[in-house]
């Protein structure tokens, strides 16, 4: 596959400054540096590059001041797992310890939630030791203020859910994935939404997409879901059958959720996009032939302000941009890396010039 850009129509692409990372599946100290997380501009140039001496898997956060936030790919090793700030030449100027996993998102008040991974032995699931998600919200003094446990809310999953869906993720917990029962890789915060104005318009008590609940992604068992921030509940879940290892489910302003389903077993990917009320699927994005799209792990999908989708296939480390009519109007393969790195990226993230400024400013 060709790398770098491939493909530039400006007057059909939303402007901006797309950040990215090349997986660092494990860290040798001799490899300097082991990764290096990298923000392009349209034309595919690098504008800013940070170093990083751990492993990368997930995905990273611009701040405003320019900084960037990111997690390692250290699950178990907590002198090194956790959240790290840096400032643009790769300085750590804070650090959060813990098992971090696949998302994690800042709060309004400065604080941030954070998936994580712990194992211990639960009633219902697999014998002796099993792995689940767990989220947290940290202050920046490292004050812990809220934790979740996903292993505690089975019975909640089975309460939303169809009988058959129930059955299905039974049958995958207690089966192959056991150990990993639910993989959960999104923690994404639902913002102010249509969804929630309908189910308030419908004299719903306790609307389920209020802003501030929490999505989640349940990839081993093919099921995506919602929390109630205040009670901890799940109060919807949908999937089974339907997506097949899916990629971070996100609430829109529109009401729907976007999701890359990654066809891990069906054998091709399409990006969509569901209205959680109906449960039915509203847009679509698929390649032609179907096969010729497909990550059957990681990648991810952002909606930008045009109304263009930003799409990263991640197994081959491939960023772009479709239009609602599926044309692509911009394509970039990653052609970075390190003796450390595979060329895969799990996500990416465009920012607006504006977004990006604080970074700008501070490089020149």
């Amino acid at each position: 596959m060709q790398t770098g850009l491939r493909t530039y129509q400006p007057a059909k692409c939303s402007e901006g400054y797309t950040l990215y990372c090349p997986s660092v599946p494990k860290f040798e100290p001799s490899e300097k540096p082991a990764g290096e997380i990298y923000l392009i501009d349209m034309t595919g140039e690098i504008v800013h590059r940070w170093p990083t001496q751990t492993a990368l898997q997930s995905f990273c956060r611009l701040l405003p001041n320019g900084n960037l936030l990111y997690p390692t790919n250290d699950r178990s090793d907590l002198a090194s797992a956790g959240i790290r700030e840096i400032d643009p030449q790769g300085n750590v100027i804070w650090f959060y310890p813990c098992r971090a996993d696949h998302d994690f998102q800042i709060l309004a008040n400065g604080n941030l939630l954070i998936h994580a991974i712990t194992e211990r032995a639960w009633p219902g699931l697999a014998a002796g030791m099993t792995r689940h998600p767990y989220m947290l919200e940290t202050t920046r003094a490292g004050e812990l203020v809220w934790e979740w446990k996903g292993e505690e809310h089975l019975e909640d999953l089975r309460r939303v859910l169809p009988a058959s869906s129930w059955d299905f993720l039974m049958e995958r917990a207690l089966g192959k994935f056991a150990f990993d029962w639910a993989h959960n890789n999104t923690l994404q915060i639902i913002p102010p939404n249509r969804a929630y104005d309908q189910e308030l318009a419908a004299g719903v008590t306790a609307p389920r997409f209020k802003p501030g609940n929490i999505v989640f992604s349940y990839r081993s068992v093919d099921v995506i879901g919602v929390i109630d921030r205040d009670s901890g509940d799940i109060v919807w879940a949908w999937g089974p059958g339907v997506i097949d290892g899916q990629h971070k489910p996100h609430m829109l302003p529109n009401g729907r959720i976007l999701i890359y389903d990654n066809g891990t077993l069906r054998g091709y990917s399409r990006v969509i996009e569901v209205d959680p009320l109906s449960e039915t699927i509203e847009w679509e994005y698929t390649a032609d032939p179907k096969e010729s799209f497909l990550s059957r792990f990681i990648s991810g999908a952002q909606r930008l302000s045009n109304g263009n989708t930003l799409i990263c296939e991640g197994a081959k480390g491939r960023l772009f941009e479709v239009t609602p009519a599926g044309e692509i109007v911009w394509d970039f393969v990653n052609p970075h890396s390190t003796p450390a790195a595979r060329g895969s990226v799990y996500r990416c993230l465009r920012y607006t010039p504006e977004e990006a400024k604080g970074l700008l400013d501070r490089i020149g």
